[in-house]
């Protein structure tokens, strides 16, 4: 499989930013992109969930004081503009109790591991 797959566990504003960037700058240069959402990432995937993610140094309180546009938005930036698809971790689904009807609109539907992995073999996988 080519293309490149993200992993996103992190809830820091700084990773989620990077891996959104990313993701965004991938897809609309013609890469196929795979984003796997699980962990402390997750929850800003859930409808009603707050996109404000904590900075975990300086550069993330830069990024807010300055108004940087939000990880959520480049995400969607992704998907609209490149071929970019978001997928939920179906155990992080599982364990927070959360049905695919209650994800944001960008997420493409639940997905495990298993499946990501299998899916990304011999692709570049990165991890936030």
């Amino acid at each position: 499989m080519s293309g490149l797959f993200i992993v996103c566990l992190s809830g820091q504003r700084e990773k989620l930013q990077f891996a959104a960037m990313t993701a965004s700058v991938a897809a609309v240069s013609g890469t196929e992109v795979s984003v796997f959402i699980s962990m402390n990432a997750f929850p800003f995937f859930i409808r009603g969930h707050g996109k404000e993610a904590s900075a975990e140094g300086a550069m993330g309180e830069i990024m807010a004081q300055k108004n940087v546009l939000s990880f959520y938005q480049i995400f969607e930036q992704a998907v609209e503009l490149g071929d970019a698809k978001v997928y939920a971790c179906s155990m992080a689904m599982d364990i927070m109790e959360v049905k695919e009807t209650e994800l944001e609109g960008i997420v493409s539907g639940a997905m495990g591991l298993t499946r990501f992995l299998s899916d990304a073999e011999g692709a570049q996988i990165l991890i936030f």
